[in-house]
């Protein structure tokens, strides 16, 4: 907080404001155990109330998880009571009553292509892990996932093998997010939609795009492409 602020001008917005900063963009990284009430008061020149209430309301935001004599950490994964929350591809399906299942197409890791580096703002030669796999309702192909995770910022991902839990369900117990961009499009069935989607060569083909950051630093660009009677709701 700025020094000349004093501890009337300081409010619970401004403390919020710096709060989110300090976790979104470092150095309050998921899992950091935050200094006391006292202390933060002190340091950020507000009253205990008004640090009692910033640090309530992050928490309501999903991003803290306050524990009376365990203290208040980052959460691992935030809970996003207001911001976009990741679908999760499995409960969708079994939300329909359908049997999930899924299956690995491809696994590899390799250097960024030229393309993906430009989109994912890489350097040359960094690693990312490529992963393309299907996900089926009651035995029928409802979701091709086509998948870049950075190596660099996420390491661990360099350890799964992904043959029994996909990287959907992985990413969103492993790690936050604090920015994600969403595109929506039509594409034209290429050799891998028509092998694993049963659709014709050339046919239209629903797709999502899906960018994820944790703190400046991109995650994950996935492509969702849907099966023929795909239907997306949404509700705001």
């Amino acid at each position: 907080m700025k020094a000349r602020q004093t501890l009337q001008q300081t409010t619970f917005k401004d403390v919020m404001v710096e709060i989110l900063h300090r976790i979104t963009e470092g150095p309050w990284g998921p899992g950091t155990l935050l200094p006391g009430e006292v202390a933060l008061a002190e340091e950020f020149s507000c009253s205990r109330t008004t640090m009692n209430r910033a640090l309530r309301e992050v928490a309501e935001l999903g991003f803290l998880d306050r524990k009376r004599k365990a203290g208040t950490r980052v959460r691992m994964a935030p809970i996003r009571q207001a911001r976009f929350e990741m679908p999760l591809v499995r409960a969708e399906v079994e939300k329909t009553g359908a049997p999930y299942r899924y299956k690995l197409v491809r696994h590899e890791i390799i250097s960024a292509p030229d393309w993906l580096r430009s989109q994912m703002k890489l350097k040359i030669g960094q690693k990312v892990v490529h992963i393309v796999c299907v996900h089926l309702a009651n035995g029928d192909a409802f979701q091709l996932e086509d998948r870049w995770i950075n190596a660099t910022a996420l390491p661990e991902a360099l350890e799964q093998d992904f043959t029994e839990v996909g990287p959907n369900e992985w990413l969103i117990a492993t790690v936050p997010f604090s920015e994600v961009s969403i595109s929506f499009r039509a594409t034209a069935a290429d050799a891998l939609i028509v092998t694993h989607l049963d659709h014709k060569f050339g046919e239209p083909v629903f797709c999502v795009e899906r960018a994820t950051w944790w703190q400046n630093a991109a995650i994950t660009l996935v492509t969702l492409s849907y099966r023929r009677d795909y239907k997306m709701t949404a509700h705001y």
